[in-house]
């Protein structure tokens, strides 16, 4: 199962790779639980989504507020139903023009082939003080 949901989780990287959110929001379970370290009013992609049309509604936020200049997931770990993936990506913040490099971690949660809980940690005071200018 661990290399299925490896699998799994790479696809839906290649899907935000293309753009294609509609499919990695078709992999997820309606009452996913979303959430991404840090408090809302330092970032406002910072928070908890709690249901797939919420997740929709971030990576409107992505296009809304970031724009990618490196995406790189670089390590995939599975154990029973979770995938741990390990990462870098950089971003230009448009409101400010300001740029964010960090690495990252996630943390699916996967069960019968939908993501039911996704956890992202990153170094969330570089895009506080990018958005803050």
């Amino acid at each position: 199962m661990s290399s299925a949901n490896i699998s799994f989780v790479q696809s839906l990287y290649a899907a935000f790779g293309r753009g294609d959110i509609t499919t990695i929001i078709n992999g997820l379970a309606p009452d996913v639980d979303w959430g991404v370290n840090g408090r809302r009013k330092d970032y406002p992609l910072f928070g908890n989504w709690k249901s797939a049309g919420e997740v929709q509604k971030f990576f409107q936020g992505v296009a809304e507020h970031e724009e990618s200049t490196d995406f790189s997931p670089r390590e995939f770990f599975a154990a029973d139903d979770r995938v741990c993936v390990l990462g870098h990506y950089a971003w230009k913040i448009r409101k400010t023009g300001r740029k964010v490099a960090s690495d990252w971690v996630h943390v699916f949660t996967v069960r019968n082939g939908k993501v039911v809980k996704f956890r992202e940690f990153n170094d969330t005071a570089q895009f506080a003080e990018a958005y803050r200018g």
